[in-house]
């Protein structure tokens, strides 16, 4: 299998992110950024896919983005431990700086 390295991306009206989920953790919050580009953020809730856990992490997204939870979408992998988010209004650029990664 190849190894894909994922990266933040500009998209249309905003930011596509990748992220991989870590749940049942003690306490929710980033966690870094993995060798391959992918945000680490940890959830309480699990399992990775329940609703519970992806309201969490939208909104542990949204406080750390400074932005409202609507603005924030997982499109992809939803049921899944990896997950791409879109980031509505704010360049790849603002979500770096953001999440301190600049």
């Amino acid at each position: 299998m190849e190894k894909r390295n994922f990266r933040i991306t500009d998209a249309r009206g905003g930011t596509a992110l990748p992220v991989r989920v870590v749940t049942q953790s003690e306490t929710g919050g980033l966690a870094g950024v993995q060798e391959d580009g992918v945000l680490k953020v940890r959830l309480v809730a699990s399992p990775a896919g329940d609703p519970a856990a992806n309201a969490e992490l939208i909104a542990i997204m949204s406080d750390v983005l400074g932005i409202p939870p609507n603005k924030i979408e997982i499109v992809a992998g939803a049921s899944a431990r990896e997950k791409i988010l879109s980031v509505e209004g704010l360049t790849t650029d603002e979500v770096e700086s953001r999440l301190g990664l600049t």
